[in-house]
Formats: structure tokens, sequence, C-alpha cells
């Protein structure tokens, strides 16, 4: 019988979903002046509720590594759609969800260890 994923689990998904958000969003910046340059974006959220929807496993690398170019921004006469002000607000955002995720997963800690005392 296959356990049903923990609470632990998905905060840890969501984590990492966030991180690799936020490598996006650095490569995204770090390519803002290159030719042809297409914004990367990571859609984790989705995947993420559709398991807890669904109360099956969480493969974590196959939730964080879904790397996509969107192409549905426009795009400079050099052919590359970074606009710095939305990744800084993608990035604001996705660090504040980031901490979110934190807290939740010490305060899921916090619980276990006052239940094991």
């Amino acid at each position: 019988m296959i356990k049903p994923p923990t609470i632990t689990e998905h905060i840890e998904a969501a984590l990492k979903g966030a991180s690799a958000r936020q490598a996006a969003i650095a490569n995204n910046i770090a390519n803002i002046n290159t030719p042809n340059y297409r914004r990367m974006a990571v859609e984790f959220e989705k995947h993420l509720a559709e398991a807890i929807a669904d109360g099956r496993k969480i493969n974590l690398d196959e939730i964080a590594s879904e790397f996509l170019r969107p192409k549905n921004t426009p795009v400079d006469a050099n052919g590359n759609d970074v606009n710095l002000e939305m990744e800084v607000g993608d990035m604001i955002k996705n660090s504040a969800m980031y901490k979110t995720y934190m807290r939740l997963l010490a305060g899921t800690y916090r619980k276990m260890e006052l239940a094991i005392h």
C-alpha cells in the first residue's frame, strides 16, 4: 500500500519549485542583453495542486524541473523578451512565497517536536 504524501513533502515540493523559479529569473536577468534570448519560466503550482488533489506521491524532480519558454511577452529589436521590471516583480513575489513555505515547514517541525515531547 502506498502511503499518502505528508504535509512536509508538499512543502518541500513547493520550496524546490520556488528555488527553480528563482534560478530561472536570475538566468533571465543575466541574459537581458543577449540577442534572441527568450525568457524562461517555471510552473510548479499547477502540478503541485494536481498532486495534492489526487493524493498521489509527489515527484519533487518532476514538479520543480518544468522549465519552459512561454513566448508570450513582446520581443525587442534584438529578439529578446526579458523585461527587467517584470522579472524583478516576479523575484519579489517568488521570494515572499519561499519565505512563506519556510515558515510553514518550520511550524510543521515545531508541531512534530511538541508531539514528541
